[in-house]
């Protein structure tokens, strides 16, 4: 069944789907007055049914009460330093795919890439239309919140918010004796929000590794291997979700 989120909240039973996903639904998926569909409103998933057409704009009438949330029970957030190419594109959507809840981009050190700011909007944009995308595909309550680039600095300063912090450490895979990463996650069931920060193509510098641990990251290692720039989120999305689901 096709799933659609809207902005706004159902009222009286009732909600329209307009702009791209009310075109899918006309346009490509072809659909009629009485089908059913999935319509997920402020974290909350419905089954609907198409009630008209009102122009290009779908009518949909709820049909059913809050289904099951698929939700990885804790708030991910993922800090990315800018890596090359379309990695950001793989790791927005299968991070999306992992539950990921929020991912922030930052200018590292090592960061081959430099964001263009009168491209930043557009992309941005993109990164976001492929979150909603692969929630949709994934069946999840929630699209994750890609955020505008930030500086280093200001990472540091919007990581205050979070129960915990990470930081993913290279040099750590290196050592003989390593504390695994589940042991470490075992020791978070009571927070909620956890924050992990990730370098680029090089990985963080150890300035930037010691600025973290100062503001409080505890440093992990994801096993003896080193992982790409791209895997290593994905990595701790699926050792999260191993723990907590």
């Amino acid at each position: 069944m096709q799933r659609y989120f809207i902005p706004q909240q159902f009222e009286d039973g009732m909600a329209i789907i307009s702009g791209d996903d009310a075109k899918h639904i006309q346009k490509v998926m072809r659909m009629q007055e009485g089908q059913s569909i999935i319509v997920v409103s402020d974290g909350h998933a419905y089954e609907a049914t198409i009630d008209g057409f009102e122009g290009q704009d779908v009518r949909v009438k709820k049909s059913s009460e809050s289904l099951r949330s698929n939700e990885l029970p804790k708030k991910v957030t993922i800090c990315c330093g800018l890596p090359k190419g379309e990695k950001l594109d793989l790791i927005t959507q299968k991070a999306t795919e992992l539950g990921m809840h929020e991912l922030i981009l930052f200018e590292a050190e090592r960061s081959i890439v430099k964001w263009d700011a009168q491209k930043g909007s557009k992309k941005q944009q993109r990164l976001q239309k492929i979150a909603k995308e692969a929630a949709e595909q994934s069946h999840r309550n929630v699209v994750p919140a890609i955020q505008d680039i930030v500086t280093f600095k200001q990472l540091l300063q919007m990581t205050e918010k979070y129960d915990v912090c990470f930081v993913a450490d290279e040099e750590d895979a290196k050592l003989e004796k390593r504390t695994r990463f589940a042991e470490i996650l075992s020791k978070t069931n009571e927070q909620q929000s956890i924050c992990v920060v990730f370098g680029p193509e090089g990985g963080l510098s150890r300035t930037e590794i010691h600025a973290l641990m100062d503001r409080g990251f505890q440093s992990i290692s994801l096993g003896p291997r080193i992982l790409r720039a791209e895997t290593a989120p994905l990595y701790v999305l699926s050792a999260i979700s191993y723990e907590f689901e």
